[in-house]
């Protein structure tokens, strides 16, 4: 089975090497050393701080090993090169106008660095799918569990926001309806996941 490409724009990228640089670099150290100062002390049966410490130190090596995979497979895509501007591409910061006028933004970005608070989804969602190498204008018809829904869109997009203007500029939210519908889709693979494992 052939896997996705792991596309990631360079702000995600430089995000996971912040946190496995501070992992690697000062976190384990200090679990390391009170680790070894536990183990000092004697009896491990019973050493709070010796057993949390390993639990703890597990968990910052299962982190760096899956942040190491991350990175290795990532493919740095950065959307300020793309060539073709008329389309909808990776990294690309979009607007949809539903048929009540109601306008909702999405950034599309790499599957490690989905937040839906900042309405950034994954370019291999089925929105995000919907949306890619659309034009400007074009009609997007996206497919829900309970339905298909047809916006007007593309449009016109303002720059893409940054962290340091997100608390700013009012922030886009997702659709109460969409998020509802997402809601009941995940609930439904959830029973369906715990039917088949039973």
């Amino acid at each position: 089975m052939t896997e996705k490409p792991r596309f990631i724009t360079p702000e995600g990228f430089a995000r996971l090497r912040a946190e496995y640089d501070e992992l690697f670099g000062v976190e384990r150290p200090k679990i390391v050393e009170v680790v070894s100062w536990a183990a000092s002390l004697g009896d491990r049966s019973e050493n709070a701080d010796y057993l949390y410490g390993k639990k703890r130190l597990r968990e910052i090596d299962r982190r760096l090993a899956h942040l190491a995979r991350i990175m290795k497979a990532a493919k740095i895509v950065d959307p300020a090169k793309q060539e073709q501007r008329d389309q909808v591409r990776f990294g690309a910061t979009v607007r949809v106008r539903d048929r009540k006028g109601v306008e909702t933004g999405y950034r599309l970005v790499g599957v490690d660095e989905t937040d839906l608070d900042r309405d950034w989804v994954s370019w291999c969602s089925p929105i995000a799918r919907a949306l890619l190498r659309r034009r400007l204008g074009e009609k997007v018809r996206f497919r829900f569990p309970a339905g298909e829904e047809e916006t007007n869109g593309p449009c016109p997009s303002p720059a893409p926001r940054t962290a340091s203007s997100s608390m700013a500029a009012p922030r886009y939210r997702l659709a109460r309806r969409w998020r509802r519908r997402w809601r009941t889709w995940r609930c439904s693979l959830a029973r369906l996941a715990a039917r088949t494992a039973a």
